[in-house]
């Protein structure tokens, strides 16, 4: 029974560590864990996630369990095939051995999609705001630009796991291509091409993500995400200050 209970605890630590490395909330990485146990006739078990850290434990048992967080990135796909797992466990349609196999898979598969695609979507993303809010003029600058920051956000991050450092270096990146861009004579508003080039790295997600923790009550997983989002969006504002101070 002893093995059991730890195969179930390992089953809920890895499925919460993946919805919370992919850009989950807090409190469904909680309530998914708890149900996963259930499932498996561990109904009293606790669970408490920080965006940092998650502890998970079963009552009644010696079974306590605490593990570390240390990257986080934006795979809401993989949130959507955990949060499936999850719901085929609470149907009986999965054993514990099966339930294993199907989130190791999810774990070591390959990002959703590739660096060339999301570079391109970012700077469809980025060329698209900056002509809704200045026209059609700011689309060319603001593709190139807008891509570049979202490629160097991404190569200076796989080698510097600070995020603020890379996301300042991608701002000023941004920033520097739009005043180049805008010399030579493409695109007349250089703050709306500036705004568009930097969107895809503005905090979106984690700015949703603190609002609903701290609805349901995690306050300190709420604060810490709006920290979090405060700190990138100073970065992103720094680089491109940084940009126009040396004009």
């Amino acid at each position: 029974m002893g093995e059991r209970i730890e195969d179930v605890v390992d089953v809920c630590l890895l499925a919460g560590k993946l919805m919370l490395e992919s850009g989950g909330e807090t409190y469904r990485v909680e309530d998914t864990m708890m149900r996963i146990a259930a499932s498996f006739g561990l109904a009293r078990s606790h669970s408490y996630v920080t965006p940092t850290a998650i502890i998970f434990s079963i009552e009644g048992t010696n079974s306590t369990r605490l593990i570390r967080i240390s990257e986080r990135s934006t795979d809401l796909a993989k949130v959507a095939v955990v949060n499936d797992i999850s719901r085929r466990i609470s149907r009986g349609e999965l054993t514990l051995s099966e339930a294993r196999e199907e989130l190791a898979r999810v774990a070591y598969a390959q990002p959703s999609y590739p660096l060339w695609q999301q570079t391109a979507a970012a700077a469809l993303a980025s060329a698209c705001f900056a002509s809704l809010i200045g026209g059609i003029a700011h689309f060319l600058p603001s593709l190139v630009s807008g891509g570049a920051a979202f490629w160097c956000f991404e190569m200076v991050h796989r080698l510097v796991k600070i995020r603020f450092f890379a996301e300042f270096f991608a701002a000023f990146v941004a920033g520097w291509l739009v005043l180049w861009l805008a010399k030579a004579g493409f695109g007349r508003d250089v703050a709306n091409m500036m705004i568009g080039s930097v969107m895809p790295l503005v905090p979106g997600l984690a700015i949703t993500n603190a609002v609903r923790d701290l609805m349901a009550g995690h306050l300190i997983a709420g604060l810490s995400r709006g920290a979090e989002a405060f700190l990138t969006a100073f970065a992103i504002g720094t680089g491109i200050a940084f940009v126009l101070s040396i004009r």
